[in-house]
């Protein structure tokens, strides 16, 4: 008899051993029926009272709900004060939304979330060729922010990319338009202005959604190779202002005491002017005055005429002539000489004759004179 036939001792060919099934593998429904009892203690389900491999049916609902929750949660996400959120939709723009708690579907939606109000700082540096064909090295920095958070994140591919070709070309042909001189000292915050002008052009143009702050020349000088020679040229235009400045407060310095002589001599003038016109004035007045006194007594006033100029005359020398009564002469002092002799002497000795001494002297030889006069006359009585 076989060993799987009715009846039969029912050994397993392979060693099983006796016909108790519980000896063999477990069976398949059986495992099934364990799971789904499991899962049914989990979301809530009491023990099900079907006999083992009968099978129950699945609690789809809760695990549905948990599901959906777990969907809403996800799609929650808060922005900030200071953020956009732009959010696509099936890969499409759908909004910008600004600060606050925001709920987008997840899987449907894409968000996202950039910094609009951040300043942000470029930096550029290289050597440019200038108008006049001379080489400068330049370094330059942008201040930036967001100004448009879907231009920003949708217009261009990479947006920070395009800011630094864009600051490199728009730095080019500004420099490129301007003299050695200019971009280096004269004209750098006109350089600074003017890149600042053509970069917000060309980023507009771009549609890149960025807002330029800020364009700074941070430094501008010549190439490493030609340094010296370019401070040697820097020390003499520095000595050449040094010089003009010294020129200028010379002459700021000289100009008004020469204005102020020529303003001194030009009142002098006018002055000597008035002072020869009143006396001419006044020399015709007399004049017509004595006219008038000399028609009434021509001779009286011909004598006094005489004796004034002669008195004003001889009061401008140094001769003395005396005149001694009841003498027949004149006698001459030549009072200059004697006070010429005495200036010598007094020199000598390292003296200085007065005019009260020449007064002096030619007051005593005077009366020297007259009383000699006197003594020769008593003489000349009594013989």
């Amino acid at each position: 008899m076989a060993w799987n036939e009715p009846g039969g001792n029912n050994k397993d060919p392979w060693g099983g051993g006796g016909g108790n099934r519980n000896d063999g593998p477990p069976d398949l429904d059986e495992l099934l029926g364990k799971l789904q009892r499991k899962l049914r203690g989990l979301f809530g389900g009491g023990p099900s009272s079907s006999a083992p491999g009968s099978g129950g049916k699945f609690p789809w609902v809760p695990v549905l709900v948990v599901g959906a929750v777990l969907y809403g949660l996800w799609g929650v996400y808060q922005v900030d004060a200071n953020e956009s959120a732009v959010v696509l939709r099936l890969g499409k723009y759908h909004s910008t939304e600004g600060a606050g708690l925001h709920w987008n579907p997840p899987i449907i939606d894409d968000v996202d979330i950039v910094n609009v109000t951040e300043l942000r700082t470029e930096r550029t540096t290289g050597q440019m060729l200038t108008e006049d064909a001379n080489i400068v090295e330049v370094v330059l920095t942008v201040q930036w922010h967001i100004d448009d958070a879907e231009s920003f994140v949708l217009r261009v591919r990479d947006p920070l990319k395009s800011l630094q070709e864009a600051t490199d070309s728009a730095l080019r042909h500004v420099v490129g338009s301007a003299s050695f001189n200019g971009v280096i000292s004269q004209n750098r915050t006109q350089v600074s202005a003017d890149t600042e002008e053509r970069l917000q052009e060309y980023l507009d143009l771009y549609q890149t959604g960025i807002r330029i702050d800020r364009v700074n020349l941070a430094d501008a000088k010549a190439p490493r190779e030609v340094q010296d020679a370019f401070d040697d040229v820097t020390k003499a235009r520095e000595d050449e202002v040094r010089f003009r400045n010294e020129a200028q407060a010379y002459a700021n310095q000289v100009i008004p005491v020469a204005r102020g002589r020529a303003q001194r001599i030009l009142e002098e003038a006018e002055a000597y002017k008035t002072q020869v016109v009143e006396l001419a004035r006044g020399e015709t007045v007399r004049f017509e005055k004595l006219l008038e006194e000399y028609q009434l007594a021509p001779a009286v006033t011909r004598e006094r005429l005489y004796l004034d100029t002669v008195q004003k005359v001889m009061s401008n020398t140094s001769k003395v002539m005396v005149d001694v009564d009841g003498g027949s002469n004149m006698m001459y002092l030549p009072l200059d000489k004697l006070a010429e002799r005495n200036t010598e002497t007094s020199s000598v000795r390292g003296e200085k004759l007065s005019p009260a001494m020449i007064d002096e002297v030619s007051q005593r030889v005077v009366e020297r004179l007259r009383s000699d006069s006197s003594n020769n006359r008593r003489s000349g009585n009594i013989r």
